[in-house]
């Protein structure tokens, strides 16, 4: 059987000049997920903003079924043409997964057509997650909720529209829920967002939470006749041509 094709886009900036980072995730953000899906039979590579075409070049995007997104401080670097590059791509059938502060990636605003905004505050809260359709493909092999000692905080009103499945519902200690596990059809790709991952928690280390990533991948590489787009034509006709003689 074919491997799936992944790719783990990581913006990769505050690796680079922040030493709260280095020191949790020495490797890139992106690391523990590659490995972890690795270990389980993907066929996985890695981009990064500073690449050439960010990594994300007409053949990387065609050798890829699905992209896993990461990124927060230079949402604005990411070129048009390699937005324009990816919304193809999912359009046509590649899985997109969104991570976290992702939310305000160019291409994820593309795809909803809304500001993406939510409310946020970083205090070391332990986070809540609820499996709210356990029959979902994505939660296979969860417990009923899981803790995160400490994450940065997502809350509502999140601006996205209506999800096609909630599949994750987060509770803060502060008292704040979000929407923490969304799914999308687009065309004939599927996407999923999902919202822990700030960058100064070791959450990618979590094996709740690669588990999640795992399972969305493999949910998000179906490319079967339930997502095939039909094709629209005007069969309007005249009056003239319907009307009774």
């Amino acid at each position: 059987m074919k491997s799936i094709r992944v790719t783990v886009w990581n913006e990769g900036r505050h690796e680079k000049n922040n030493e709260n980072v280095r020191r949790v995730y020495p490797e890139g953000l992106h690391a523990p997920i590659a490995a972890h899906l690795k270990e389980h039979d993907f066929d996985v590579r890695v981009a990064t903003l500073d690449e050439p075409d960010h990594g994300l070049t007409e053949e990387a995007l065609k050798e890829t079924d699905v992209l896993v997104w990461w990124g927060h401080k230079a949402h604005n670097e990411v070129r048009d043409d390699v937005v324009d590059r990816v919304h193809r791509r999912v359009m046509d059938g590649m899985g997109l997964i969104v991570l976290h502060s992702s939310h305000f990636a160019k291409i994820f605003k593309r795809l909803m057509g809304t500001t993406c905004s939510l409310r946020w505050r970083v205090a070391d809260e332990t986070e809540r997650m609820w499996v709210v359709d356990p029959t979902h493909p994505i939660a296979a092999g969860l417990p009923p909720h899981f803790d995160l000692p400490r994450e940065e905080m997502y809350g509502e009103f999140f601006d996205v529209p209506p999800p096609d499945e909630l599949v994750f519902v987060s509770w803060f200690e502060g008292g704040d829920v979000f929407r923490s596990g969304c799914t999308w059809r687009r065309g004939k790709g599927r996407v999923f967002y999902f919202r822990p991952g700030h960058e100064t928690y070791p959450t990618f280390f979590d094996p709740n939470i690669l588990r999640i990533i795992e399972n969305s991948v493999r949910w998000a590489a179906f490319n079967g006749n339930d997502s095939v787009v039909p094709q629209v034509a005007n069969i309007i006709q005249p009056l003239s041509a319907i009307a009774p003689k």
